[in-house]
């Protein structure tokens, strides 16, 4: 299967989260909500959104649980850059369009893409954001243009040839 360049932002935001200290659920959640982001506006957010308050969430819970988690409902920074939140069971998770991203659905949409090698590829993008000063990993813009852009389609590469062997 091939890995693009939604795989590898996805992957190189979640390890940007987790090096700023955000949990690995919280990071991969990050991770994912950032590259729907781009992707979305890429595109030019042509899809209408939900009716606010109308949160998706695909975890099995309590009525009495759902609305708990509706009410925490926030914006979170990451840096400059801000995303909406939830917490359920104690971990924060990222929205976007209502839909809440959870580490069950980075696993689906991302890690499955690298056909059992996510692993040395999150070794890999740990190091290439490791290898940034904090300031760059705060700032959205000096993030993709900085981190992600220049090495977007050589990391799509390896990582599809990762993947492949």
């Amino acid at each position: 299967m091939k890995v693009g360049r939604f795989q590898v932002m996805a992957t190189l935001q979640a390890a940007r989260a987790y090096v700023l200290g955000l949990s690995i659920e919280s990071a991969k959640s990050f991770g994912l909500n950032r590259a729907i982001f781009y992707a979305a506006a890429k595109k030019g957010f042509k899809h209408v959104a939900k009716k606010p308050g109308t949160l998706r969430i695909t975890r099995k819970m309590a009525p009495e649980k759902v609305e708990e988690v509706k009410k925490s409902y926030e914006p979170f920074n990451l840096g400059d850059e801000v995303a909406y939140s939830v917490e359920i069971e104690g971990k924060r998770y990222f929205t976007i369009g209502n839909e809440v991203q959870t580490e069950e659905d980075f696993e689906r949409q991302i890690e499955r893409r690298f056909g059992g090698k996510f692993d040395e590829a999150w070794e890999e993008a740990l190091e290439i954001v490791k290898g940034y000063d904090k300031e760059v990993l705060l700032s959205q813009r000096k993030f993709y243009e900085t981190v992600y852009k220049p090495r977007r389609d050589e990391l799509a590469k390896r990582w599809t040839e990762l993947a492949s062997s």
